[in-house]
């Protein structure tokens, strides 16, 4: 199957001369997300998390429905203020600014296996920045699974280069 068919090109946004790449149809189409599932699922198998982190907002999707589908369970990496109780929290830079992330502070107890999953891997800010996190929470980062890639971007780069990477469509 192709995902490529599930992923909808929306030119000029967020702004001009960005082509948007819109996983919407995918979430809307069973048969196109149930592959997603099966295809990270075997990324699962192989490298045998104890949990799975989503990035918000579109990686709590991706991350809670491989988490179901491989019966583990879920932890959110989150903006700022939304998580309560004591969390841990990394600041990082974006292209224009900084902005944060945070996971709850007893999220990692017992240096469980994580896998990290995101919908989009683009410059990589947001998911080296949840890499650290995860690190920092006291979890033993196994891999990152993403469901597009923009490899012009050349995110995968700033990734660790001990952990397993894996995207399942690749835009050039």
């Amino acid at each position: 199957m192709d995902l490529r068919h599930y992923v909808q090109d929306i030119p000029d946004f967020p702004k001009p001369g960005i082509l948007f790449r819109d996983i919407s149809p995918m979430l809307r189409d069973p048969l196109g997300w149930a592959e997603v599932m099966d295809r990270l699922g075997v990324l699962c198998d192989s490298l045998k998390p104890d949990l799975i982190v989503g990035i918000e907002a579109r990686g709590f999707i991706v991350g809670m429905g491989l988490a179901t589908h491989k019966k583990l369970g879920f932890v959110p990496v989150r903006k700022p203020g939304k998580l309560p109780g004591k969390v841990y929290g990394i600041d990082y830079a974006l292209e224009y600014g900084t902005d944060r992330l945070e996971i709850h502070a007893d999220a990692m107890r017992d240096q469980p296996r994580i896998l990290v999953v995101d919908d989009l891997l683009a410059t990589g800010g947001t998911a080296a920045a949840t890499a650290d996190l995860v690190k920092q929470a006291g979890g033993q980062l196994v891999g990152c699974a993403f469901i597009v890639e923009l490899k012009d971007l050349k995110g995968r780069g700033r990734l660790p280069d001990d952990i397993q990477v894996e995207s399942l469509i690749h835009y050039s």
